[in-house]
């Protein structure tokens, strides 16, 4: 099975989110996708390592531009 993460963002900054590419590269993090809509920003992306992946979103919140929410997907 596929797992994605999909999050969402109520501020969205495309400088640090662009910057913190090499990051989620690290953390097996790829974008799929990016939306906007009603205000807010989505993003889908593919994970290899979900424990990596909830480090990745430990460190973005921590530093202040991390999603709002997320969610773990699988494909079915």
């Amino acid at each position: 099975m596929t797992q994605q993460l999909l999050v969402r963002y109520d501020s969205f900054d495309r400088a640090a989110f662009d910057g913190d590419a090499e990051n989620r590269s690290n953390a097996g993090v790829s974008l799929l996708q990016l939306w906007r809509g009603d205000g807010s920003h989505w993003a889908l992306f593919g994970i290899n390592d979900a424990d990596k992946a909830r480090d990745w979103l430990d460190k973005t919140a921590a530093l202040g531009h991390g999603p709002s929410e997320h969610h773990f997907l699988e494909t079915a």
